[in-house]
């Protein structure tokens, strides 16, 4: 196990390292807040798979280019530590489960939706 997580890494780890400063989303009822929030502030929904190789790439990429702090609050789901909000969100916000995969929220609205290499932090400048 301590390898796979060398290798792959955990939640904890992109929680405590990370520059873009995610906030977890670990319950269904955070969706609640996140629909409010995203009327003052779009809001960065990143879905991540700690299993997949591709999903890191694609976080560690994002995170590299991130630049957004005082304009979007981000959020980070561990999907293995939390599949049924990730299945939340995907109901809420009419979207198909993918992983890695990322959303942005403005005003209760998916505005911005890509998965795997399609995933990138200065696209998001386009909707703020």
């Amino acid at each position: 196990m301590n390898l796979f997580k060398s290798i792959f890494g955990n939640s904890d780890e992109v929680q405590n390292t990370s520059r873009v400063g995610w906030k977890p989303l670990t319950h269904e009822e955070q969706l609640n807040e996140i629909m409010t929030e995203s009327v003052e502030k779009p809001v960065a929904i990143f879905k991540h798979s700690t299993r997949c190789g591709i999903s890191r790439m694609t976080l560690k990429q994002f995170e590299n280019e991130y630049d957004l702090h005082d304009k979007i609050t981000p959020y980070f789901i561990d999907l293995l530590e939390n599949r049924k909000v990730s299945d939340a969100v995907a109901h809420r916000f009419n979207v198909t489960h993918e992983s890695p995969q990322l959303l942005l929220i403005r005003d209760g609205n998916p505005v911005y939706v890509a998965s795997h290499g399609d995933i990138f932090a200065d696209d998001l400048k386009r909707y703020i």
